[in-house]
């Protein structure tokens, strides 16, 4: 599955099959594919990825969950098909409904910062035992807990929640959270709303910022507040110069000089990284034009793409002179030298590669097949 979907840039099981050159019928080989999708994420394979990812990030790493969506506009047969916010046609003045599902995004930062997945789960409402999106997200950050003991949540203004607050400190984990303008803080004895502290300060820290492909000049102020989840203190954090009105986030994190300040602002920002995975995801892995049916089977063709994007991940982490990363960016034949965010760059070197493969991975592992039974005749007395 992930050679197939490396060497075609595709999730669609014909593509996958027509890259992997077996002798069998193409009908054949993509039943057999669906069959294995349908029984689910192997529990080894989970496992075995999850291992690799440790190893890939550093101590107390931080963390990004975001909710996006995968649109079936002309889906008929899809299991537990639901509507969901089409963002690629909504606006800030107009929202877009579809046929889709939602997914929850849990990616980790790696040494170099970029971004691999740790959860990812395509859910809908109209599922049987569909409980809310709420435990979707629970669910994430039991995972993060308990794979790294100690991480840096960032979140932003869909998840200003007080149960979000709630669970991330049963957990005994660090957050940033961003505000939203509804938000009321306790502050010097008194309950106030967010907007009005951030529009009575002045940013004071200077930090220079790349976002989003474009160099900024932003400027930070912080203060002690408490939250409605409980009374314990914890950091409001103003961001002036990157939006319209100046952003709010909220941290558990200790601020004691400026350069906390900026290293809680940085961490926020790399938050367009998920963004910018999740779209690459979809542009060269073709994400939204899977045709298996099963929502069970939806998801295992989830995992491996999410494979394959840890496969590039892997790759990116190799030095510049390494010989496997000198031969995909060349086969790439990129324009630019440098970027930020080398994903797409490392998909198209590995698709031009692979195209010229002419036997599949069939001769890379011998195939594993079942012993047959002798036949034998049992004597009745």
């Amino acid at each position: 599955m992930t050679y197939g979907i490396l060497a075609s840039g595709s999730c669609l099981l014909t593509d996958i099959v027509d890259q992997l050159h077996e002798d069998s019928k193409k009908v054949n080989s993509v039943e057999r594919l669906t069959r294995h999708l349908n029984k689910g994420v192997p529990v080894n394979a989970q496992r075995s990825y999850l291992s690799l990812v440790k190893i890939m990030v550093p101590q107390n790493p931080v963390i990004h969950i975001d909710d996006s969506d995968v649109v079936k506009p002309e889906g008929r047969k899809f299991e537990a098909l639901g509507l969901v916010r089409d963002g690629s046609l909504s606006t800030d003045s107009k929202t877009v409904y579809e046929k889709g599902y939602h997914v929850t995004e849990t990616c980790v930062l790696t040494g170099n910062n970029n971004p691999v997945s740790i959860f990812s789960k395509i859910h809908s409402s109209k599922e049987k035992n569909f409980t809310s999106i709420n435990d979707v997200t629970f669910s994430a950050m039991e995972r993060g807990a308990a794979l790294f003991g100690k991480a840096t949540f960032m979140m932003d203004r869909g998840y200003d929640d007080n149960k979000m607050f709630l669970k991330l400190d049963e957990l005994n984990q660090d957050y940033v959270i961003r505000l939203t303008s509804k938000r009321k803080l306790f502050f010097h004895g008194k309950w106030v709303m967010a907007t009005e502290l951030r529009n009575h300060r002045k940013g004071k820290v200077r930090m220079p910022l790349y976002y989003k492909g474009k160099h900024h000049e932003a400027y930070l102020s912080h203060v002690k507040v408490q939250i409605t989840a409980y009374k314990k203190d914890i950091y409001l954090v103003l961001v002036y110069g990157i939006t319209e009105h100046p952003m709010m986030l909220t941290t558990n994190k200790e601020i004691k000089t400026k350069d906390d300040v900026i290293a809680v602002a940085k961490a926020y920002f790399s938050r367009w990284i998920i963004e910018e995975y999740f779209r690459c995801k979809k542009q060269m892995f073709q994400f939204e034009n899977f045709r298996v049916r099963k929502l069970k089977a939806i998801n295992t063709l989830n995992f491996y793409i999410t494979v394959c994007m840890a496969f590039l991940a892997h790759v990116s982490t190799k030095s510049e002179t390494h010989a496997l990363k000198v031969a995909i960016i060349q086969k790439a034949d990129p324009i630019k030298e440098k970027l930020y965010f080398c994903y797409y760059r490392l998909a198209k070197g590995i698709i031009g590669i692979l195209s010229y493969a002419k036997e599949g991975i069939r001769l890379w592992f011998r195939t594993k097949r079942s012993a047959y039974r002798q036949i034998f005749l049992k004597l009745i007395s």
